[in-house]
């Protein structure tokens, strides 16, 4: 199941229409646009959508948190906050919900497609959809990797990896957890496998630097392997 059902609650009816326009761009539906916590309530419980992009600041005595957690005890669907506020009290309000992603107005159109891929694999993995191959893998709750574009996310935005860095963690990811010596990483890196020692350690270290530092372990006197 590729395409998503999305409700979405914004007060400004002209970024809630281009919000429309742009996931309806990326081949998903919405099922409506609600702007008060009134309507939120009402389209969740009326088109049961997967996901919902909630606005925090609704304008009404109800925030978009409160209106979430209203929603979710009556049916289970994720949630993508939209806000202007980064102050720490709204993030770890919002945090509490377990949100698929928190975006920062303004958004830009590769953060949301992220969001709705991850989404869709999601919604695949709840309903036991397996695809052969897998597309996304998730190394833990806020980093995956989209094996697809060949590249690596952190909540829904892309992190910027090097030509090595990409090729060492997919090393890491074709290994699934086992070891990788010293020896085959570099010599599927650099193609004489002749490097120096401190040359690995250091595109590890930035690796690492760009992920959870755990998720890398090094096993001593042979090489590293990914915990996922």
């Amino acid at each position: 199941m590729d395409k998503l059902n999305i409700l979405i609650v914004e007060d400004e009816t002209i970024i809630a229409l281009d919000l429309k326009y742009t996931i309806e761009s990326f081949g998903h539906s919405v099922c409506d646009i609600a702007s008060n916590p009134q309507e939120a309530i009402r389209y969740a419980k009326e088109f049961k959508p997967h996901l919902v992009f909630m606005d925090i600041n609704l304008g009404s005595s109800i925030n978009g948190i409160e209106c979430y957690k209203i929603i979710k005890k009556e049916q289970d669907l994720k949630v993508i906050y939209l806000t202007a506020y980064t102050d720490d009290k709204t993030i770890d309000s919002a945090i509490e919900t377990n949100p698929l992603a928190y975006l920062i107005k303004p958004f830009n159109d590769d953060e949301l497609k992220a969001v709705l891929k991850l989404m869709t694999f999601k919604v695949k993995q709840s309903n036991r959809e397996y695809k052969d191959e897998e597309i996304i893998i998730e190394l833990n709750k806020d980093y995956y990797y989209d094996i697809q574009k060949n590249a690596l996310f952190f909540k829904g935005s892309p992190i910027r990896l090097s030509k090595n860095e990409k090729i060492l963690l997919n090393l890491l990811l074709e290994a699934k957890g086992n070891p990788l010596s010293y020896a085959d990483i570099e010599c599927n890196i650099w193609t004489d496998c002749i490097v120096n020692g401190d040359t690995l350690r250091a595109l590890v270290y930035r690796l690492r630097a760009k992920l959870k530092f755990d998720l890398i372990q090094t096993i001593p006197s042979f090489g590293y392997k990914l915990i996922f």
